[in-house]
Order: C-alpha cells, then sequence, then structure tokens
C-alpha cells in the first residue's frame, strides 16, 4: 500500500468513527418510541407514561408509549432485542425480562444481558405478605403455624405463574419450610379481588397496586419483603425481622436498548433518567404507588440486575417452575 492509498485508508477509517459520534451528538433529532411489554393502564404503564412525560421535557423531543404485551413480556422484549441501536427505541423491563424468563423458558429469542443495552433502573415496587381479614391468623406467628399445620391445605393467589409474586411465595416456601398451594389468576386485579373476598386465604402482593388496599383494611399485612420498613407502613415488619432472613421479594424495572447502542446516547438517556426520578410529579406517582426509586449509573443497573438472576434462578429451578 503506497502512502496515497494509507491516507485514503485512515481517512474512511476515521469518517467511519466519526459518522456514530456525529449522530449521537445529534440525537434526540426524532420520535422515542418507548415499548410497554404489557397493556395500558397497569402500574408499569402509567409509570412509564410518567417518567416519559419528564424526560420529554428536558430531551424537548417527543416520546411516545407503545404497548406491546403478551408472552410474559416477550413480545416485547423481541421487538426492542431487534431494533436499530440508534436511542429511538427503548423499553420498561422488569423482573421478567431482566432476571426470571432465561430460567422459566428453555428457549428464547434473546439474552438479557447479550441482546441488550442497560440504561438505568427506574424503581423497586416492595412486596408485602397479606391475608383476607377474617382469616385465623391474625400475625405472622401464628401464620406461619397455621401453614405449618397445614401443609398444602392453604391455597395463596398470584397474577400467574413465574410472576414476581408467584415467585415471592415460592422464595418464602423454601427459606420457611412450608408448603402452600398456588392458584394463578389471570392478572393481579382478579387475584387480589378473591383475596379480599376471601375466596383464597393469603398472597404475596406489591405496594403499586396494593397500598391503598392495605391502608384501608381490604386485606391486612404480616410482613413486608424489604430490607428495612417502608415509609408507607411504618408498622409493618419485614420478614427478616420476624424471623425469614434472606428473603427479600421485590418487584423492580427500569430502562433497556438493543444491544450496542452509541456510548454518547445510552449517557445521556441514563442522565435524563436519573433527572426525571427526581422530578416531582414522579416522586409523587412512585409515593402514591409505594415504590422505591432506583437512579444510578448503567453499570449499576447491569450488576443489580444480573445478581436478581442469579438469585431467582436457583428459586426457579428448585421450585420447578417452567412456562414452556
Amino acid at each position: 500500500m503506497d502512502r496515497r492509498q494509507l491516507l485514503a485508508a485512515m481517512a474512511a477509517t476515521s469518517a467511519g468513527l466519526a459518522a456514530p459520534l456525529a449522530r449521537a451528538q445529534d440525537w434526540p433529532s426524532s420520535t422515542i418510541r418507548w415499548v410497554v411489554p404489557y397493556p395500558p393502564g397497569g402500574g408499569t404503564d402509567v409509570l412509564a407514561r410518567t417518567v416519559a412525560e419528564a424526560m420529554r421535557q428536558t430531551l424537548n423531543q417527543t416520546i411516545v408509549v407503545d404497548n406491546r404485551p403478551g408472552a410474559s413480556t416477550n413480545i416485547g422484549a423481541q421487538i426492542v432485542a431487534t431494533a436499530k441501536p440508534d436511542g429511538y427505541t427503548i423499553m420498561s423491563a422488569d423482573n421478567a425480562v431482566l432476571a426470571y424468563n432465561e430460567h422459566l423458558f428453555s428457549k428464547l429469542a434473546f439474552h438479557p444481558e447479550k441482546d441488550f443495552t442497560y440504561i438505568g433502573g427506574i424503581s423497586r415496587f416492595p412486596m408485602a405478605l397479606v391475608v383476607n381479614p377474617n382469616f385465623e391468623a391474625r400475625s405472622f406467628k401464628e401464620f406461619l403455624a397455621y401453614v405449618k399445620a397445614h401443609p398444602g391445605q392453604v391455597n395463596y393467589a398470584s397474577p400467574g405463574n413465574g410472576s414476581p409474586h408467584h415467585l415471592a411465595m415460592e422464595m418464602f416456601k423454601k427459606r420457611t419450610g412450608t408448603f402452600l398451594t398456588h392458584i394463578p389468576y389471570r392478572g393481579a386485579a382478579p387475584a387480589l379481588a378473591d383475596v379480599m373476598g376471601g375466596q383464597v386465604p393469603c398472597m404475596f402482593l406489591d405496594l403499586a397496586s396494593g397500598l391503598p388496599v392495605i391502608q384501608s383494611g381490604k386485606v391486612r399485612a404480616l410482613a413486608i419483603g424489604t430490607a428495612r420498613r417502608v415509609p408507607g407502613l411504618p408498622e409493618l415488619p419485614t420478614l427478616a425481622e420476624v424471623g425469614v432472613p434472606d428473603t427479600e421479594v421485590y418487584a423492580f424495572q427500569g430502562i433497556l436498548g438493543p444491544a450496542h447502542m452509541p456510548a454518547a446516547v445510552v449517557q445521556r438517556l441514563n442522565a435524563e433518567l436519573n433527572k426525571a426520578l427526581a422530578s416531582p410529579p414522579v416522586v409523587k406517582r412512585m409515593q402514591d404507588f409505594g415504590m422505591e426509586a432506583l437512579p444510578g449509573t448503567p453499570e449499576q443497573f447491569l450488576a443489580m440486575s444480573r445478581a436478581e438472576s442469579k438469585r431467582w434462578g436457583a428459586i426457579i429451578k428448585s421450585a420447578g417452575v417452567k412456562l414452556d
């Protein structure tokens, strides 16, 4: 290669590197699509729209929420995994995409770590063990004694197989050596309705949908699955406090994009997300839902997600839960 050919090759390489950088600097110049892998109106959808509106104001660009429910979030996840990695397609990802599905399904079209870019955490939803107010066990101690005395005879509800609520009880059963019978429903609302109505005595309930119900006395909370007590229910003890250590149970979510997004775009999205989490409308919405914000770096969100996958993978394997 002579000198002119070498210079031409170097110029072409520099141009190739400069183009993505220029595009990253121009971002966002068009509408951002935010995929939510759940139907409209649920907690994930409402929170995504609240955070998206806060980010829209600082990005000065339209963000359109695109609801793509189905297949335990795999439909929405596949859409994002195969999207162009230019920062214009992102998604709300929760326990299912981030920690559960790689263990619940024998075959997935994507891998959570390899096929996505981790942008940042949004929130964590604490979960509480609740019972119907008329259930004879009035305290956690009485509940534990009752289920141990009646193995397999106490039913518990969940929004469905493989949901955080289902797997929370599987972890509880493993930690306490108890056996309760799972009654899966098609969604949190009918599961909670039957616990309130007394058809099923208990469930793990996320505070995003359950805090008002607990505060109104329609169900009785026995313990919370967090490391510390939560502000909305300061009198409610943690599972560790009532003698069940190493049983933190919560739903969590954050934002993913396709793999290989430009680093500058990821940094900008992360910065705007952290700003949004501190904005008054988002803070109020999280307080209303009993959520804990999860600001931080993409690296922290990735590390947390992979740790949760390892933790819940062991529970899923032990319980023999499969969705295919």
